[in-house]
């Protein structure tokens, strides 16, 4: 809570979570950008998922109903997209416990992606400033979580998102680092809201299972500039009803 009645939170809602400004229910930064963002290569991902998917379980889907066929082959594109999100979170959980000298089992699929973390932390020496907390605006009304604020070996202080897709940096990672560069505010462990640290550089690790890759990003102000643009657009989309009526009959009133 801070100092004037004001309150901004996370709820986490199983592997889910919200946030909330002053009461309000804002969007998280990568809802934005999945509601605002045009994405035309996930359509060709999204067919080549499915499809593949048919094919590699060919034999089990034709012992099933057709409804149930159907209704596992229409969820694959979204169970392949949640394996990528939980390797992200998984392997720097299984990272930072290694790093903290915790013994564990990593599943063999995480093996050389922690190894690559790993290796990023002995190149780079981060020193933790933030580590996956969320930030907010409240003059723009949104919020988001980015992956890690630290300062690097370089001496300066970076804003960082982990990536571990088979095809690295794409343009709208950009945008998400920017609108998570340019909140508001973050909160301490009491929940008060407190300025984010000084953001000298913005950027994305790419953890691969043969190793890993720092790359710079421009996430300066103009992108910021074009996040709200993102936000706005994905308001209109959320928002139908506001500007599309009910179908009119003859003789009724406008």
């Amino acid at each position: 809570m801070s100092s004037n009645g004001r309150r901004s939170l996370r709820k986490n809602h199983g592997r889910g979570h919200s946030y909330w400004i002053d009461g309000d229910k804002v969007p998280g930064i990568t809802s934005v950008l999945g509601d605002g963002y045009p994405k035309p290569a996930l359509v060709n991902w999204a067919a080549d998922t499915t499809a593949g998917y048919a094919v590699d379980h060919w034999d089990d889907l034709a012992e099933l109903p057709i409804s149930k066929r159907l209704a596992e082959i229409s969820r694959a594109r979204w169970q392949a997209s949640d394996e990528a999100k939980l390797r992200g979170t998984a392997v720097h959980s299984y990272a930072e416990q290694l790093a903290a000298g915790s013994e564990l089992e990593i599943p063999d699929e995480y093996v050389g992606h922690v190894d690559a973390y790993l290796k990023f932390v002995h190149d780079w020496q981060p020193a933790e400033l933030l580590v996956e907390q969320p930030v907010f605006s409240r003059r723009w009304r949104y919020a988001g979580t980015p992956d890690l604020v630290a300062t690097l070996a370089d001496g300066r202080s970076w804003l960082l998102d982990w990536k571990t897709t088979a095809k690295g940096v794409f343009l709208d990672h950009v945008l998400q680092l920017a609108a998570a560069r340019y909140a508001e505010y973050t909160l301490d462990e009491q929940g008060n809201e407190t300025p984010l640290p000084p953001i000298e550089a913005t950027g994305i690790v790419w953890l691969r299972a043969d190793g890993y890759d720092l790359i710079p990003v421009e996430a300066n102000e103009q992108a910021h500039r074009l996040f709200l643009y993102v936000l706005a657009i994905s308001r209109f989309v959320g928002d139908r009803d506001a500007w599309i009526g009910d179908t009119l009959l003859p003789g009724t009133a406008t």
